[in-house]
């Protein structure tokens, strides 16, 4: 997207807020997001996909007929920047902010605490599932270490049979990230344990850049392992550079890939390089044919008629599951009598057993102790230049004890 439209889209969101100042049916939700710095490639997608929800939510009642004032934010992704637009935040009053990711989202936990606001964000990071540590943090979808739980689970149990070596060996697996990033490495510990779990040999990590885009010096140091598979922690560009290096050294192994590299720019970039790549997904992918995914492409097509279909991601259905996470525990907290953070939280998101808003997403649970909203989680494989459902992994069902005692919050 270039400046120009940058710029209107968020004149039209300030105006939106400001317009419906005195109104006293509204409810006002801040959002920050990052159209202008080094997220921006996939926060431009995510905070239209916020707008065009919260439209949604408008034209169908609002919330028990209270329409969504939003306060829209494109912070840069820098700390000071997100600080002091939370503090006008605080002041307009909003009862509840979506947030954007790592920056702003650990900025601002302690904070939210303090003044019970419930933030929602993609951040989803294990640790934001623990509402003793961050109890007012929470997101509608599964958390990045049951996410790469569940794809190596997956890869163990539809890949690995159909190896050569199967039933001869222990299968070899490798992490590769920026190792530099204490967020990055967060889920390594969880796809280590899992592979312990299934009796995994287990290679040296391997540091590469978020940034590179030449990655033949770290392929060169998996040749050496003979990996059965590479788990890459990375966002799209390294990864994809890593899988064109890959393909053209010719290692024979398969490539799991996070969440956050996971998406339509991976495909755009690693091209042949990307077939048969695998990856847990916290929702359906833009266009597929899921509940709710012809409101998505309606409202996308309604109000940023210049942003091509194709050009359109993941990202934009993960912020609509938020936003229909949000609208839930908004409508349950204003039934009480009192829409207030406190009870958006408490009467709200806490009330939630396996509520379904479609689009894939699993369905939602919380509770005041446990902030991971499901033990399900879905895997897709990368099949002609397309995403394609392939399984569901119930870790929760799968392994109740160590859900419930092991794996809580890492």
């Amino acid at each position: 997207m270039n400046s120009k439209r940058i710029t209107v889209f968020l004149a039209t969101l300030l105006f939106f807020g400001n317009a419906a100042f005195a109104r006293a049916d509204e409810i006002r939700i801040g959002a920050f997001n990052d159209l202008s710095a080094a997220t921006s490639d996939v926060g431009t997608d995510y905070a239209l996909g916020i707008a065009e929800a919260i439209r949604f939510v408008n034209d169908e009642g609002g919330v028990n007929g209270q329409q969504i004032t939003l306060y829209q934010y494109d912070y840069g992704y820098r700390v000071p920047e997100v600080q002091a637009k939370y503090k006008f935040f605080k002041r307009m009053g909003v009862v509840a902010v979506l947030g954007w990711h790592i920056v702003d989202t650990k900025a601002l936990s302690a904070l939210v605490a303090r003044d019970k606001i419930p933030y929602l964000s993609a951040d989803y990071s294990a640790d934001l599932t623990d509402p003793g540590k961050s109890p007012y943090n929470i997101f509608a979808a599964t958390d990045e270490s049951s996410n790469a739980r569940a794809a190596l689970t997956a890869w163990f149990d539809e890949r690995w049979p159909l190896k050569e070596d199967y039933g001869r060996r222990r299968p070899r697996v490798q992490c590769l990230y920026m190792v530099a990033s204490a967020e990055l490495r967060t889920p390594v510990k969880a796809i280590k344990d899992q592979a312990e779990l299934f009796g995994f040999n287990i290679g040296p990590d391997l540091d590469i850049s978020i940034f590179a885009t030449d990655a033949r010096e770290q392929v060169q140091a998996m040749e050496s392992f003979k990996p059965d598979f590479v788990w890459h922690g990375n966002t799209a560009l390294s990864v994809a550079a890593t899988l064109r290096a890959a393909m053209a050294a010719g290692l024979e192994a398969d490539h799991i890939v996070n969440s956050w590299a996971f998406d339509e720019n991976l495909v755009r970039m690693a091209g042949d390089a990307a077939e048969g790549v695998l990856g847990a997904s916290v929702c359906a992918f833009y266009g597929e044919d899921v509940p709710m995914m012809d409101k998505i492409i309606f409202y996308g097509e309604k109000y940023n008629p210049g942003v091509p279909v194709k050009k359109r991601s993941i990202r934009t259905t993960q912020a609509w599951a938020n936003v229909l996470a949000l609208r839930e525990a908004l409508k349950r907290a204003d039934a009480t009598g009192k829409l207030s953070g406190e009870n958006i939280m408490k009467k709200g998101f806490e009330t939630f057993r396996g509520f379904d808003i479609g689009l894939r997403v699993s369905p939602l649970t919380y509770t005041s102790t446990d902030h991971r909203s499901s033990g399900v989680v879905n895997i897709y494989q990368i099949e002609n230049q397309k995403f394609v459902f392939m399984t569901q992994i119930d870790l929760k069902g799968r392994w109740p004890d160590k859900w419930a005692k092991e794996w809580f919050g890492w």
